[in-house]
């Protein structure tokens, strides 16, 4: 088993000790990415559908670095400062997941780094 760090400068670069995701065997595991623009250093949040996609963007540029795309994707973990934006989260993400969309956990924390108002990670499997 060879593990390989990815690297990107089209995703945020990691604010601790951890890889912007790791590719194994056929299944890329990306760390939790928050709406950071990695080309100007700035914070995507005006609202959360921005932030949602700004999230969603750096996420894909992660899995086509792994030579995948959206629809690897089984699992994701959805972290939510607020609850109440739930649905309007659900709209944006489900735009991405064009057929069956993968198994999720959403749940609200107290906080997040940099105090983003979301956070996303996920789990995406070659010929899923």
């Amino acid at each position: 088993m060879k593990k390989t760090a990815l690297q990107i400068p089209n995703a945020p670069a990691p604010v601790g000790p951890y890889s912007q995701a790791i590719s194994v065997n056929g299944m890329c595991f990306v760390s939790g990415q928050i709406p950071l623009n990695p080309a100007t250093g700035e914070l995507e949040m005006t609202t959360i559908e921005e932030a949602t996609h700004r999230v969603m963007y750096n996420i894909i540029q992660l899995l086509e670095a792994a030579n995948m795309n959206i629809e690897n994707v089984v699992k994701c973990s959805i972290f939510l400062k607020d609850l109440n934006d739930f649905a309007k989260v659900n709209e944006v993400y489900a735009s991405y997941f064009k057929g069956v969309p993968p198994a999720r956990e959403t749940v609200q924390v107290a906080k997040l780094p940099l105090d983003v108002t979301i956070e996303i990670s996920c789990i995406a499997i070659e010929n899923a």
